[in-house]
């Protein structure tokens, strides 16, 4: 097993379970026959999905399972009456509470009868296997384009939309040659910061400057990850528990808020990841007051495995920390900034600095993590992830695919996922939380659209939405309200 896949499963705790969790919402009803026929023939093509993860505390290994049973890793349910999204949330949220069998490959696809009139899917896979990017390519590999094909095997040659990340990728690839080389000074650096952390961190600046170029703004991007301050106290942050909550919101036109973002001057992504951190406001706003600069971090993943190789198993991708304004109350202002934060993201190396500090994690001690793990996860509230999937419907087993949704897990004390999937031309979001830090996702949730919504209204009424500011805005969000009440 990979070093960075050893760290991911290592990080697995009782209040964070280190697993994918994912939804799939089929037009017809589904026979439990026909979905294990399918996993049989693509699924388990991936000889690793028989394979269970062995940890002995100082390595581990894939083993291929000896008494592998497919009808234990797929299952068939129900929902109580009336068997709508509410039930359906419910029962995702048991299951992402629920530990995988570690004595067994850790996977699960769980079959659910008579939903929407059809039938729903809820996978659960372990982070260890592969990450977000790689999930997506083997579900693709379970899907095909039309109905009678799909009752076929797939040619295995589809390809998921370009990620939106995918410029970053050039300047972090760079560096992770130069990181991996240094994995194992960072495993001393980081035992003596365990325990000196004054030292350590004398011992980093020296390096940064008289290091070589490239070396120096690598060890420069870990010296400012490992010295941010911890992210502030707020409600979304509390001792977790074991109990997880996940809601998803009803789909939003993919061109909608294409075009938003063209009439702002912005990307899809910075849209996006305003509309989230306006619903935070929201509902921090609802509990009490905001302090107007309030602002919490989102560790964002960000894909850094090549092309070529997007259909390998196995996690190959870096953290970065992204600037989320909650106590801003002004839609734009809110939007300006996001954009301005992935802006400044964009041309840094903290992806490949993170990716490095995982694999030194994973070739380190296991007594070392824990601390490392919760010493990186306090700077941090949220994760939030963005995954392009497939631009036109796909078919699963002869049935069409009409919703796609997933979370992936938080580690350390990190209690909120933020999760955004784009599938089919239309943008699904959805929430994964600590009951103790957000009792009721779905109340955030259903703030989302309203937030969007704010924007288009602002869009319209200005005449230059690409260079609409936050005192312009608030002029017409006035004059909005003042007709509003007229009327």
């Amino acid at each position: 097993m990979s070093k960075v896949d050893t760290a991911w499963l290592r990080m697995e705790r009782s209040t964070n379970l280190m697993m994918i969790t994912g939804v799939i919402g089929l037009a017809g009803t589904l026979s439990i026959e026909a979905l294990k026929a399918c996993l049989a023939d693509r699924f388990l093509a991936y000889r690793r999905f028989r394979q269970r993860a062995v940890d002995d505390g100082h390595q581990a290994w894939w083993e291929t399972d000896p008494e592998f049973d497919l009808d234990w890793h797929v299952r068939r349910t129900g929902l109580p009456r009336p068997g709508g999204r509410a039930e359906l949330e419910e029962l995702v949220s048991q299951l992402a509470s629920t530990p995988l069998d570690p004595s067994k490959p850790r996977w699960q696809f769980h079959l659910v009868d008579e939903y929407a009139g059809g039938s729903a899917i809820i996978c659960r896979l372990h982070h260890c296997y592969a990450d977000g990017m790689a999930m997506v390519q083997v579900m693709l590999s379970l899907t095909d384009s039309d109905a009678a094909r799909s009752r076929r095997r797939s040619n295995a040659s589809k390809q998921a939309e370009p990620p939106l990340w995918e410029r970053w990728l050039a300047p972090a690839r760079e560096g992770i040659e130069h990181v991996a080389a240094a994995s194992e000074q960072l495993v001393r650096l980081l035992g003596e910061w365990a325990l000196h952390p004054t030292d350590a961190m004398s011992r980093l600046s020296q390096m940064a400057l008289h290091g070589a170029e490239e070396s120096t703004g690598m060890l420069r991007e870990l010296l400012h990850s490992l010295t941010l301050p911890d992210d502030p106290p707020t409600a979304l942050r509390q001792e977790l528990g074991v109990r997880k909550r996940v809601a998803w919101c009803d789909p939003i036109p993919l061109d909608e808020v294409k075009a938003l973002g063209k009439a702002l001057g912005c990307t899809v992504n910075d849209v996006l990841l305003a509309a989230v951190t306006g619903a935070l406001h929201q509902h921090l706003a609802e509990a009490g007051e905001v302090p107007a600069s309030l602002q919490i971090r989102a560790s964002v993943p960000v894909n850094l495995r090549p092309r070529e190789r997007a259909r390998e198993l196995g996690n190959h991708f870096g953290l970065v920390f992204l600037d989320l304004p909650i106590g801003e109350s002004n839609p734009v202002a809110r939007l300006r900034r996001v954009a301005q934060s992935m802006r400044e993201l964009k041309g840094s190396r903290q992806a490949a600095v993170s990716y490095g500090l995982l694999n030194a994690l994973g070739a380190g001690p296991v007594a070392l993590q824990a601390p490392a793990l919760d010493q990186l996860s306090r700077k941090a509230t949220a994760v939030a992830t963005n995954v392009p999937g497939p631009v036109q419907p796909l078919y699963l087993a002869g049935e069409r695919i009409d919703s796609m949704m997933f979370w992936v897990p938080q580690t350390g004390q990190i209690g909120l996922g933020v999760s955004i999937l784009s599938y089919a031309g239309r943008v699904y979001f959805g929430l994964i939380a600590d009951q103790h830090c957000l009792a009721e996702p779905q109340a955030v949730v259903e703030a989302f659209a309203p937030e969007l919504e704010k924007l288009v209204l602002l869009a319209l009424m200005s005449e230059d939405g690409e260079h609409l500011d936050a005192e312009a805005a608030e002029v017409l969000l006035s004059e909005a309200s003042q007709g509003s009440d007229k009327g």
